[in-house]
């Protein structure tokens, strides 16, 4: 009788695999991983100067003379910078018309912004913390407006701007940029409040903070990168609008982009004074941003994260 043989499969280090190389890369793994070669900066660095040359081209216009604007390219500069003088914004500065223009953008920028930024914060956190009835409506409310187009609302809100004797006037148009903005506003901020731990909250709450001084303490100082990027979006929006300011600011009432219009229209050849009042009002913009720009890229992931 014979006895049969028993067969046993190998061991594990037996079928062990031995796996040598880096996995395969695919191509763009590999085009990522090539963007902090010094080939690649460079390209971008001449990418980014193209895109900025109609930004150069605006100050070296608006630091030349009429007749040398007339004459010449901007670009010839770089062989005549004898040709540069602020004798531009000189003449900008006894322009009455664009002086007052300035000051009407400041009227109008600045309690928008200060004003959406309040009233979007407050709902924010009675829309996240506090409980009432109807929260969860109102929200849905909230973001049905962020698609209403401004182009829809002008004609009803012109009528009752008529009906309130404040049509023309720069509180009118203030209270436009609050409503059309409280919108995005509020959906921003609530994002990022929801993201703040309920446990920090209920610790305020236990040592006796009221919902106010929670609001001011607590939620307000941890929500500042949100609150400098909704600054900073408000802002730029209020400052370059054009479009209220036509249908809703009269003449005297009328932002620096109105009158730089106004000024093209009357002057087409007064391309000096226009250039250096358009490189003043991006100017304006830019000091906003680099000023908030410690919280900008924080704010601009609000509510990404939990």
């Amino acid at each position: 009788m014979t006895t049969p043989t028993k067969t046993t499969g190998p061991s594990v280090a037996e079928v062990e695999v031995s796996v040598s190389g880096s996995p395969r890369r695919g191509v763009a793994a590999r085009l990522v991983g090539k963007l902090g070669t010094g080939t690649v900066q460079f390209f971008l660095v001449v990418v980014a100067l193209f895109w900025m040359l109609p930004v150069i081209g605006l100050l070296v216009v608006s630091l030349r003379s009429e007749a040398d604007n007339t004459a010449s390219g901007w670009w010839t500069i770089f062989l005549k910078p004898a040709e540069l003088t602020l004798g531009n914004y000189g003449d900008l500065a006894r322009n009455e018309a664009i002086l007052k223009a300035f000051l009407n953008t400041f009227y109008i920028s600045v309690p928008a912004t200060v004003l959406v930024v309040v009233i979007a914060a407050l709902a924010a956190y009675a829309l996240v913390w506090m409980e009432f009835p109807g929260r969860d409506w109102l929200m849905i409310g909230v973001v049905a407006l962020l698609v209403l187009p401004i182009q829809a609302a002008l004609i009803p809100i012109a009528k009752l701007y008529g009906a309130l004797d404040v049509y023309g006037h720069i509180i009118g148009v203030i209270l436009f940029h609050v409503a059309f903005g409280l919108p995005f506003a509020i959906f921003l901020l609530r994002n990022f409040f929801a993201g703040i731990p309920r446990d920090l909250l209920e610790a305020a709450r236990m040592d006796g903070g009221s919902e106010w001084l929670i609001f001011r303490k607590v939620v307000l100082p941890v929500a500042r990168p949100a609150l400098a990027s909704l600054t900073v979006f408000q802002f730029l929006w209020v400052w370059n609008d054009m479009l209220v300011a036509l249908v809703f600011a009269d003449p005297d009432a009328a932002p620096i982009t109105v009158a730089l219009r106004a000024q093209l229209r009357q002057f087409g050849t007064n391309i000096d004074l226009l250039a250096s009042g358009a490189f003043l009002s991006m100017l304006v913009p830019l000091l906003v941003f680099f000023a908030f720009q410690r919280y900008f890229v924080q704010g601009m992931f609000a509510g990404s994260t939990k």
